[in-house]
């Protein structure tokens, strides 16, 4: 999650509220602007181990960390993984300023700290992604589609089914993972919605600034696993109904295989954010009863007859 934020603990509380009592917060972190959480059902969480989180900053000579990555990993039953949110370097032609990020960020970030490596033989050292067994990138990166704004528009308004394959041809960051100088080892899911940037905000409109930006692909969620097919693909979508930012959220949906637990790996102990827990289900129970309360009023006052 790529979050601007007014209030961090208001955002942790309707995600409560919306996922309801059988999920909870096992970890939150944040970065800047950088924000990640991570939820896990109730009943699980004494399965997974000690949570640990690092930050990377790629441009340095900026106040407000706008740029860089936030990673969080822990090890449920045997299988670690590690989620990593980032923002590149924008700018329609930056392509090598992008490629710059991504490898400063898997050679910095510090990640595992202490939790061991579940299959050291197969890490690399300068890849921080390589010492995982799934790994899920995601977040705004800013890379554009190499083709003027008229063209686009005209693509735009040929696709039909859901194919974007004509606008992917000129897609930045499918071509550098193409050719192996991003991403390495990382897949995507088929996309099959429209650009996520640049709106207006609160419509569905295109930058109709005096910049005219090029409407692109630039949220993407990307992942990687040690073993083949360990990872299957259920949902990868925008929420085209979001229209609060310039850009549409992107979500996806995964079904991920386990390996069975370890005995050398420490464990949560069942801890997460209890106050966070019981305020959110507070919420959810009192958004319940009211509209409970306003469906017997409606019912009650849309009665024909009643027999005493």
């Amino acid at each position: 999650c790529v979050c601007v934020c007014f209030c961090r603990r208001e955002w942790e509380t309707c995600l409560q509220e919306t996922l309801g009592p059988h999920y909870v917060m096992l970890y939150t972190a944040s970065h800047g602007v950088l924000y990640l959480t991570v939820f896990t059902r109730r009943d699980l969480i004494w399965f997974c181990s000690e949570v640990e989180h690092a930050t990377v900053t790629t441009r340095i000579i900026s106040q407000i960390k706008t740029k860089g990555a936030l990673g969080v990993t822990f090890t449920f039953f045997g299988t670690s993984f590690l989620f990593v949110t980032s923002h590149f370097t924008s700018g329609d032609t930056k392509v090598y300023d992008r490629i710059l990020d991504y490898n400063k960020i898997i050679e910095a970030l510090g990640l595992p700290k202490s939790l061991p490596d579940t299959n050291q033989y197969r890490s690399n050292p300068s890849d921080v992604t390589s010492k995982f067994d799934q790994v899920f990138w995601f977040g705004d990166f800013n890379f554009r589609l190499s083709v003027n704004r008229s063209d686009v528009e005209n693509i735009m308004r040929g696709t039909a089914g859901g194919d974007m394959s004509p606008l992917l041809e000129h897609d930045q960051l499918s071509k550098e993972m193409k050719d192996g100088s991003i991403f390495k080892g990382f897949q995507e899911a088929p996309i099959h919605f429209l650009p996520t940037y640049k709106f207006d905000v609160g419509c569905d409109k295109y930058d109709t600034t005096s910049k005219q930006r090029t409407p692109s692909y630039t949220d993407r969620i990307l992942f990687r696993s040690r073993q083949a097919n360990d990872i299957s693909v259920l949902r990868y979508n925008s929420c085209s109904s979001v229209k609060t930012s310039d850009h549409r959220p992107v979500i996806a949906v995964f079904q991920v295989k386990l390996r069975p637990g370890r005995d050398n790996i420490p464990l949560c102990a069942g801890q997460f954010d209890r106050s966070l827990y019981l305020e959110g289900i507070k919420r959810r129970m009192t958004a319940t009863e009211l509209k409970r309360r306003e469906t017997i009023k409606n019912q009650s006052s849309s009665t024909v007859c009643s027999v005493s």
